[in-house]
């Protein structure tokens, strides 16, 4: 894992059960977020945590100021981690993200977070993009029920959608379990 960091994306409150914008498995996917994060911190590894928060007149959820765009306890920065600010899916889209990574000497990214559809879909392409290796923790992600022409597509199938789909090509998509083996093995 050298030159490696984790990136942990908008695992924030309104996420979770009772906030304005729930997914499916999120407690499950924080626990193993969790576990990530714990690995990293003990080997010295750099870790970043992205906060999302909504600026456009319709938002209906991280509304700046909100508990609800407060990064989840469960995974809360310690002094000295980066909180990086994004207001789009893209977490490097008008963000010092890159900056950060540059001047850490990061090569490699590992992500966990929030929605694997949206802002982990985003981020994940945009950094292959940019040149990381990139390995997605499928178990450390969470997604939502979509609903298109009519038709409803359940949480776990767009998930696996997005994942097959990052697999293909912009991403190496793993179990939490066998990245934190490789990790112990180091």
């Amino acid at each position: 894992m050298e030159h490696a960091a984790l990136l942990l994306i908008d695992i924030q409150n309104d996420y979770f059960p009772g906030g304005r914008f729930e997914l499916d498995q999120t407690e499950a996917a924080a626990t193993r977020a969790r576990a990530v994060l714990d690995a990293f911190r003990e080997r010295g590894l750099p870790v970043l945590h992205i906060r999302h928060e909504s600026l456009g007149p319709s938002a209906t959820f991280f509304l700046p100021g909100t508990p609800g765009a407060d990064l989840h306890p469960r995974v809360a920065p310690q002094p000295g981690e980066p909180v990086v600010l994004k207001h789009f899916p893209n977490s490097f889209r008008d963000t010092d993200l890159q900056t950060h990574l540059r001047d850490l000497g990061v090569k490699q990214l590992v992500v966990v977070g929030m929605m694997t559809l949206m802002c982990v879909d985003a981020t994940v392409r945009a950094a292959a993009d940019l040149g990381y290796a990139v390995t997605v923790l499928s178990d450390a992600c969470a997604a939502r029920s979509l609903e298109f022409q009519g038709q409803v597509v359940p949480a776990a199938h767009v998930h696996a959608a997005f994942l097959a789909a990052l697999g293909m090509g912009y991403a190496q998509v793993m179990p939490t379990a066998d990245l934190l083996s490789r990790v112990s093995g180091q």
